[in-house]
């Protein structure tokens, strides 16, 4: 049970941690060439991006476009790269936001697809990357005195870059690098435990959206696809470094879904309110 809440309470830390990160930052800066791609734009990953950034509530614009506040202040927003490697069967991809001195803020989730056209499986690997920020609320709250410094710059890439690797699969960034778990605290188990009361109290405090359906779970790249008896798919869960704590997406909301005890839990958020519902899951 311990370990249950020491999972629960450093994802939490992490998710509302990140959360305020993000809210510093007005604009999402999105280049129109990616490093390792030849043409603007290419496969689409430009548009994509720029495009789910803006449903997620951000100012995107791209780098040659950007507004006069903007342009006069880098660091008002956070620029966008894009890691991805290609082999014959599958496309890799995670999202990377850095600040104007190029410092990493965040890294995405991986995503992977196997699709064939490469339109089509940059698409489905960024989408899956993109859930892990889908899922925390972000609302600007404008920071005092931030400035641009002598360092801040955005760094395009290069003209002539190298083509998609082609050969062998490349070997997976793990997960637990992009979480960063051990920025959270100087020991980080050692605070969740003393906090299981109040992530408990919080948990046991909170209204259930609905009645639980027996979903069953079908693999899918990254995690899996809960379907109930019509067939019809209710939800999407991605993995995570954390055992039985997944991200969870659907048309209600993208959140974390984890297991506490015997029982399954979605969390999500709805207009700045948090949700959840209890979930029966067979896999």
């Amino acid at each position: 049970m311990k370990n249950i809440f020491s999972c629960l309470f450093l994802v939490f830390t992490f998710s509302y941690g990140l959360q305020a990160q993000l809210n510093d930052y007005k604009y999402i800066i999105v280049p129109k060439i990616f490093k390792g791609f030849k043409e603007e734009n290419q496969y689409k990953t430009s548009t994509l991006l720029k495009h789910l950034f803006t449903k997620k509530g951000f100012e995107a614009y791209y780098e040659d476009e950007l507004p006069s506040d903007l342009n006069a202040n880098r660091c008002l927003g956070l620029l966008v790269q894009l890691n991805h490697k290609t082999s014959m069967f599958l496309t890799k991809a995670s999202i990377i936001l850095e600040d104007c001195n190029s410092k990493e803020i965040y890294t995405s989730l991986e995503g992977s697809s196997k699709e064939k056209d490469y339109i089509s499986s940059y698409k489905e690997a960024i989408e899956l990357a993109f859930a892990s920020i889908s899922a925390l609320p972000y609302t600007y709250n404008p920071v005092q005195n931030k400035s641009v410094t002598a360092n801040a710059t955005i760094p395009k890439a290069e003209e002539k870059s190298a083509p998609p690797v082609t050969t062998a699969e490349p070997t997976p960034v793990p997960v637990q690098e992009n979480l960063k778990q051990s920025e959270i605290a100087a020991n980080p188990k050692t605070v969740a435990v003393e906090n299981t009361e109040v992530v408990a109290a919080t948990l046991s405090t909170l209204a259930k959206t609905s009645e639980p359906h027996v979903l069953y779970a079908q693999q899918i790249t990254n995690g899996y696809q809960l379907v109930d008896s019509t067939p019809k798919i209710r939800l999407k869960i991605y993995s995570t470094s954390v055992p039985e704590v997944y991200i969870g997406a659907n048309d209600k909301g993208n959140g974390i879904v984890y297991k506490r005890g015997s029982q399954w839990y979605f969390e999500y958020y709805v207009s700045d309110k948090l949700e959840i519902e209890e979930l029966v899951i067979k896999f």
